[in-house]
């Protein structure tokens, strides 16, 4: 994630923030061998800072696939004192944010990670990275339904992307689904409003799978470190 030359050389224990601007106000850091002076300078990972001719160490970059939990914020903090994604990785000595969002009552596959390029990459809309989620909806869908969220619905006045839709059970008697859905784009509560416009509501909802990761072996509050070779698969992903 790119982040404010300051803040960077702050967070490297050279000085304090206010300090840290002194330093770039006075012309004594470089960042890719140029000198900087301009204060909200924003750096990744990727940028070589110097802070009088002495570079400062770069945080090494680790991507995590994480179980989130219902009841949980996908955020860094929350003003409202609700558990936060970033609660769960106290012990991991990065900082690390999550790529995209779940909603709060929604559980499932969540990224999080201390590589902003890879976020970015992921997160861009041209990218198309492919989501599955299954959602426990009221109501039993019509074949026109089907057809309707398979071609794109209107959310928020837009048409959304094509989606593949699989009905995994019904239960007639209580008049609910179970419904895989895969979109590739990331609106705002998206899913349910993909739903909402066919006259369906979610009533549980959950990610299972993000490109080609899913939830194997994790239970929900649990995480585990992606691979070099996973990062790569993620990093080509066209």
């Amino acid at each position: 994630m790119s982040e404010r030359l300051q803040k960077v050389i702050a967070q490297a224990g050279i000085a304090s923030r206010r300090k840290a601007e002194k330093l770039i106000t006075d012309g004594q850091v470089k960042v890719n061998g140029k000198l900087v002076t301009e204060l909200g300078t924003k750096v990744d990972n990727e940028d070589d800072i110097e802070v009088n001719g002495v570079p400062i160490e770069k945080e090494s970059l680790h991507t995590y696939l994480f179980y989130k939990p219902r009841g949980v914020i996908s955020s860094a903090k929350d003003n409202k004192g609700r558990k936060t994604v970033t609660d769960f990785f106290e012990d991991i000595p990065y900082r690390l944010y999550p790529i995209g969002r779940l909603d709060y009552d929604t559980s499932g596959l969540l990224l999080m990670t201390n590589d902003g390029e890879l976020a970015n990459k992921l997160m861009h809309p041209r990218n198309e990275v492919p989501k599955v989620y299954v959602a426990k909806i009221k109501g039993i869908l019509k074949p026109e339904e089907i057809y309707s969220l398979k071609h794109g619905v209107k959310i928020d006045g837009k048409k959304s992307a094509p989606a593949k839709v699989k009905v995994r059970k019904t239960d007639y008697k209580k008049q609910t689904q179970i419904v895989q859905l895969t979109i590739h784009e990331g609106h705002y509560h998206q899913v349910k409003k993909m739903f909402q416009a066919v006259n369906h509501l979610v009533e549980k909802l959950s990610r299972e799978k993000y490109a080609f990761l899913t939830l194997q072996s994790l239970t929900s509050g649990q995480y585990r470190e992606l691979s070099h070779s996973e990062i790569k698969q993620l990093k080509n992903l066209k």
